[in-house]
């Protein structure tokens, strides 16, 4: 069966854990990794599986697949032409919300979503941010699953240069002063983040020296990460755990469950 041939990632054998039967990560970009999510995914318990459609890597159907994480990217959405793979992740994502599977997109993942569902995408936006900023939940964000327990003014991290409008029946969760779309929910389980919850100082380091005028300011981008990275990670924590219940609570996780509830 396909599911045998899965590239698994981390198969947990704490039984006492109902496991999303497939939890997909999707990487855009060899640079832009899963980060402290692996970690968190691993102390959570919860098995995934992660795919790389960059190189090569097919991506599952939709119908096999639990919930989503579609993760960022250098590329922007308009760069199908350079990065022709992106065609057959817009299609995936496209395919997960026709089938209301749980999706959450970082960044690049988030703007995907938001072209899938017909919203614009501005590329070179004049709301690109860079560094870590504060960000504020609007009303329905502060009453929204994802960001339950999360206080409504957060720091988390921010790497974007282009930015996404909300899609037609999406609703505005958060907002920042310089990105007024930080975040929405499409119907009841399709999310679209503009920030990084999921980076480490590693991964701040190496995004810095990207380019020259990134890489002289390293320092003051370390610094600021390292202030803030105890109120960050535990945001970061809240919101994956927050989208793992949303994912867990979906009729399509029981319906595909590979692993069943255990009482301890």
């Amino acid at each position: 069966m396909w599911r045998n041939s899965l590239p698994k990632v981390f198969a947990p054998s704490d039984r006492r854990v109902r496991l999303l039967a497939m939890l997909v990560i999707v990487q855009n970009d060899p640079q832009v990794p899963l980060g402290a999510y692996a970690d968190m995914l691993r102390e959570e318990g919860t098995g995934f599986s992660l795919f790389r459609p960059f190189a090569g890597e097919e991506l599952p159907p939709a119908a096999e697949v639990s919930a989503a994480i579609i993760l960022g990217g250098a590329m922007g959405v308009h760069d199908c032409g350079l990065h022709p793979f992106l065609v057959r992740v817009k299609r995936f994502i496209s395919e997960l919300v026709a089938g209301e599977i749980p999706l959450l997109g970082i960044c690049l993942g988030g703007q995907l979503l938001a072209d899938a569902l017909g919203a614009e995408v501005i590329a070179g936006s004049p709301c690109g941010e860079k560094g870590t900023l504060p960000v504020s939940l609007t009303e329905e964000g502060a009453c929204d699953p994802l960001f339950s327990g999360i206080p409504r003014e957060f720091v988390t991290f921010q790497w974007h240069q282009d930015s996404f409008a909300i899609p037609g029946q999406g609703v505005l969760l958060a907002s920042s002063i310089v990105c007024p779309n930080q975040a929405f929910r499409y119907e009841k389980c399709a999310y679209g983040i503009q920030f990084h919850p999921e980076v480490t100082r590693e991964i701040v380091e190496e995004w810095a020296l990207w380019r020259p005028e990134t890489a002289q300011h390293l320092s003051c981008f370390l610094v600021d990460f390292d202030s803030h990275h105890s109120v960050y990670a535990a945001a970061s924590r809240k919101l994956l755990k927050n989208f793992l219940r949303i994912a867990s609570l979906h009729p399509g996780c029981l319906k595909n469950a590979l692993i069943a509830p255990v009482s301890a």
